[in-house]
């Protein structure tokens, strides 16, 4: 009985054996690819691997923050009066740019910047929780428009996202997907974040890849920031710790400085009495700052401040009082959020891969206004047709002012001056809507006689995908998954790294969100 048992297995081994060799000699048929050979045996056989993809000898890593709502006027690296000086350390070791622009707003900018394309061009013409089945509103990417991060995911990077994305439709933004317009979807390997316009950065829910999880649970002092920093240094060194050479891209999205304004205590308190003079005056002081740093030329006016905002002098002393502690909570969050990226750069530094790190600091959008006149303990008001909460109300929450519980936002007033030296807000296509801060450093890749100097080049929030391309030393396949890809609109920044001169070469830029649209051409700007 033994002897049977054993020969009916010998029997169905040999078949197994012999399907399973057909199976494969089928397999290698149809692959043109396999440079081994296949015998009788595994004597006489020659096995074959395919090379993996390795990127281009010494290709960089790539690191880019993209920050919520800040002006171009509100970091101490472009004049402004909250100091930040780990974007300072990166523009002294590499490039300001004054003359970048974006969609104003957040959605489409986040799409644009990967995808390196209008916004109108990949459905995201308006934010995606007002996305419509209409073409360039739908919020849905077409598979034509692969970003950088699909790109240099097949050329052999690593790709990691943190923090914010709010580009992917509500109604797809939950655990039964689909996760097409998720950054897996969009070529990111590894995904920390949350999935809507802000988060409680106290006690958010985030997303671990698709996977629902609430981070500060039995955890006192936790603060987002210092999360995602953690995340991402925990991530490079696991990286490191399994591929020693392989370089990475990574997206650092912080929710701030977006509402809610909020930060860990001891960082708002640094700001006591820092805005007291108010925000006419902070106004001129900024641009100030930015006519002797060369952000602006010398002669630049301010322009008229916005006729709805009541001028500073004409508040009575507890207005000034709520006001100036709603801009304390917004600069102690805006620096704390400076300081967590600093930790990722001082990692990055100490195992000696910084110099090769393209790193770029800009804004999804210009400031906003949308805390209205008064500035709200509860930025959803504005969401649902209340703009404007009365003072009488915000100020019950003046010594709450940026804690764990409501959705804090500074009056349009300091955002109008975290916007100098221009006249208006996020969400409008003129200017102060869509002028950002660009910084960008790369000590291996752009040379120190050229560090802390200021490029003036018009250029685009599109612009950042072939630039990153082009550092990467990667060509845009025509290409992707069987997809023909459409063209960049994007116009790479690289030949302005060594040249502060070089000719403009984006000569022509439209803009439109919600009806509000405007075109630059040649020097010129039209818009309404």
């Amino acid at each position: 009985k033994d002897s049977d048992m054993r020969l009916r297995g010998l029997k169905l081994a040999l078949v197994a054996t012999f399907v399973f060799s057909l199976a494969g000699a089928n397999a290698v048929a149809q692959d043109d690819e396999f440079k081994g050979k296949i015998g009788t045996t595994l004597a006489d056989s020659e096995q074959y691997w395919p090379e993996p993809v390795t990127p281009p000898e010494g290709a960089p890593n790539v690191l880019i923050w993209l920050i919520d709502d800040m002006g171009y006027g509100h970091s101490s690296a472009f004049g402004g009066l909250t100091p930040m000086p780990t974007i300072e350390r990166l523009a002294d070791n590499g490039l300001r740019y004054n003359n970048f622009h974006t969609t104003a707003l957040c959605s489409p900018s986040r799409a644009a910047i990967a995808a390196g394309r209008n916004h109108h061009n990949i459905g995201m013409g308006s934010h995606s929780l007002t996305a419509m089945g209409f073409p360039g509103y739908n919020a849905h990417p077409p598979d034509s428009a692969k970003g950088f991060s699909d790109i240099l995911k097949n050329e052999g990077w690593s790709t990691m996202f943190l923090g914010k994305w709010d580009h992917t439709p509500q109604w797809e933004s939950t655990f039964s997907g689909p996760f097409d317009r998720w950054p897996a979807g969009d070529g990111w390997e590894h995904f920390y974040g949350f999935m809507s316009g802000d988060m409680n950065n106290f006690n958010p829910i985030m997303w671990m890849d698709h996977t629902p999880v609430q981070p500060n649970y039995d955890q006192p002092g936790y603060h987002v920031n210092a999360d995602m920093a953690d995340t991402a240094i925990r991530w490079i060194s696991m990286l490191r710790a399994s591929a020693h050479t392989k370089p990475f891209v990574m997206f650092w999205a912080t929710g701030a400085v977006h509402a809610p304004h909020q930060a860990p205590r001891d960082w708002v308190e640094r700001f006591k009495g820092k805005f007291d003079m108010g925000y006419d005056k902070a106004r001129e002081l900024i641009l100030a700052n930015q006519i002797e740093m060369g952000i602006v030329p010398p002669g630049t006016k301010l322009s008229p401040r916005d006729d709805e905002i009541p001028a500073w002098d004409t508040l009575n002393d507890q207005e000034k009082a709520l006001y100036a502690r709603q801009m304390e909570a917004f600069a102690g969050q805006l620096a704390y959020s400076d300081y967590e990226f600093g930790r990722i750069l001082d990692y990055l530094e100490r195992i000696g891969e910084l110099d090769n790190t393209l790193v770029i600091f800009t804004s999804d959008n210009g400031g906003s206004a949308e805390g209205g006149l008064h500035g709200t303990f509860n930025e959803n008001g504005f969401f649902n047709g209340v703009p404007n909460i009365p003072y009488e109300v915000n100020s019950q929450y003046i010594n709450e002012w940026g804690n764990r519980v409501g959705v804090w936002h500074v009056t349009a007033g300091w955002t109008m001056a975290g916007n100098t030296p221009f006249p208006y807000y996020k969400q409008s296509a003129h200017r102060g809507g869509n002028a950002d801060p660009l910084v960008i450093s790369w000590p291996k890749g752009i040379d120190e006689r050229y560090n802390g100097q200021i490029r003036s080049q018009y250029s685009h929030i599109i612009d950042i995908a072939p630039t990153i391309l082009a550092a990467a030393r990667v060509e845009a396949p025509e290409v992707i998954d069987g997809v023909e890809q459409m063209p960049f609109d994007g116009i790479a920044l690289n030949y302005s790294f060594a040249d502060p001169d070089a000719k403009d070469r984006r000569t022509v830029q439209y803009y439109e969100i919600f009806g509000n649209r405007g075109i630059y051409a040649d020097g010129w700007t039209a818009a309404t």
